[in-house]
């Protein structure tokens, strides 16, 4: 699930494909699915919601109600499993959103990352559910501004992954509305973006430097994870909020498990890790420092 998707309650659900309704037991198996796979828990004012989203992947593979939607899933769970994630959220992100983040970063974090390293090492920064990419470019953003300033050469790269195919796909586009910019400064406007010309007019276009620092995967945070670490900062906002107690508890253990003494641990704004793991100390704003416990 990605990292700036919620299950949006505004969007008013009707019936699903070809006017089927989503029964009892359809639901209750597409509840205990999507927690499985997902992390996420559907409650059942969620129902509506799912059954008018849903409508429309049944739409697009043909299928003629939501019990032939359950067949697929139970022949093949993880084929379909990113769509399923995707129809039933909503991505929800922008550039340099919190910005305290980004100013903790430039201002403090960057710095002392890029000297420490200088002699060798690398620094690595994960941005865990990327959704549709305005997080790790506006990460590469600052990165490549601190890389500059120190004039180093560190081995530096951002991880980006989420679980949605269609959120990846526009990042790995990146290119974006002209009015998805409102939180980047004309300077690093100029600095960063490519206006779109012709079948791109009215895009603007990361720069080539930015795709460089930034590498897009697939992955479901639920799952396993092929990367071994260890990262200097993980950025995880505004998706632990949709999980369930032990969920959260069990990614928190992993996130510390890529993180060493000292790294960092960026949550979003509603978000806490009060008494869900004693592996973090809480150091600002929804930044936490994996301590030595």
């Amino acid at each position: 699930m990605s990292a700036r998707t919620m299950l949006d309650d505004t969007n008013n659900a009707s019936a699903g494909a070809g006017g089927a309704t989503l029964g009892d037991t359809e639901f209750a198996f597409l509840c205990n699915f999507v927690y499985k796979h997902c992390g996420i828990v559907l409650g059942e004012h969620k129902r509506q919601l799912v059954q008018g989203r849903l409508a429309r992947r049944l739409r697009a593979l043909k299928l003629r109600g939501f019990d032939a939607y359950v067949e697929l899933l139970c022949r093949d769970p993880q084929s379909e499993l990113g769509e399923l994630a995707s129809a039933i959220s909503t991505n929800v992100t922008a550039f340099f959103r919190e910005m305290h983040h980004y100013d903790l970063l430039v201002d403090e974090l960057l710095p002392r990352w890029l000297e420490a390293k200088r002699s060798g090492g690398k620094l690595r920064i994960w941005s865990a559910g990327c959704s549709t990419g305005e997080e790790p470019y506006a990460l590469a953003m600052v990165l490549a501004e601190a890389l500059e300033r120190s004039g180093s050469n560190v081995d530096a790269r951002i991880l980006a992954t989420d679980l949605s195919p269609q959120a990846l796909e526009v990042a790995r586009r990146g290119e974006y509305p002209l009015d998805r910019l409102g939180g980047v400064s004309e300077a690093r406007r100029n600095r960063w973006f490519l206006r779109g010309e012709g079948a791109f007019e009215g895009l603007a276009c990361i720069h080539p430097r930015l795709r460089e620092l930034v590498s897009i995967q697939p992955l479901n945070l639920l799952h396993e994870w092929p990367m071994r670490g260890p990262f200097d900062a993980i950025f995880c906002r505004n998706v632990v909020i949709y999980f369930d107690k032990p969920t959260k508890q069990k990614l928190f253990e992993r996130y510390a498990g890529l993180l060493e003494q000292g790294s960092y641990l960026f949550l979003g704004h509603s978000e806490s890790m009060y008494g869900l793991s004693d592996a973090f100390d809480l150091v600002g704003r929804t930044v936490y420092r994996k301590n030595a416990a």
